[in-house]
């Protein structure tokens, strides 16, 4: 008797990711029908456990641009669909699917956002950073973090590190406001 391998599945609106996960699997054997079967089988582990997967699948295939990627821990099918449309699950049996059959949440993509490429669509509206309170821009990033002097040990300094953070926290709190230079337009008389 043969057991069923991990399989994991993902879809777009042409194609499907069957994902079967079987670790140094020998004697790979594929079958794909048009009309939408799917059959696996091999061996796998030191005593050569036979596995099989036989799914039905939700609709038709187009076997001849189907393609197969073989990996140590596990054998990846691009299977085509016959028609650019989105299927509402994989194999044809409603109900409960099967324990082996998962989808593929790294290669999962929802309809909505097939046509969107991560990271390029993100439209933040009419969102103005600047009154978001983040720290009140880049001139006083780091005003709270104090600037440390590293003292090495030839130096012949009485001031301890300490007091020259010490020294360092008081003036960045008392630090002098920038004077205002002097106006070089005369003065408008009301």
């Amino acid at each position: 008797m043969s057991r069923h391998p991990a399989v994991k599945w993902a879809q777009r609106s042409d194609k499907l990711f069957i994902t079967v996960e079987l670790p140094d699997a020998k004697n790979v054997k594929l079958k794909l029908e048009p009309e939408g079967k799917f059959f696996f089988s091999a061996i796998a582990g030191a005593d050569n456990v036979p596995y099989e997967v036989d799914l039905d699948l939700f609709d038709k295939i187009n076997v001849d641009e189907s393609k197969t990627s073989t990996t140590s821990r596990s054998i990846v099918y691009l299977v085509k669909k016959a028609e650019d449309k989105w299927w509402s699950r994989l194999i044809k049996q409603e109900g409960v699917r099967p324990v082996f059959l998962k989808v593929d949440w790294d290669k999962w993509v929802d309809e909505d956002e097939e046509d969107t490429k991560p990271g390029t669509d993100m439209d933040f509206g009419d969102i103005d950073f600047s009154k978001l309170n983040m720290g009140g821009g880049p001139s006083d990033f780091d005003a709270d973090v104090p600037e440390v002097h590293i003292v090495s040990a030839g130096d012949n300094d009485s001031d301890t590190e300490e007091e020259e953070v010490k020294e360092e926290e008081d003036s960045a709190h008392n630090e002098p406001k920038a004077a205002v230079p002097p106006s070089t337009e005369p003065e408008a008389k009301a």
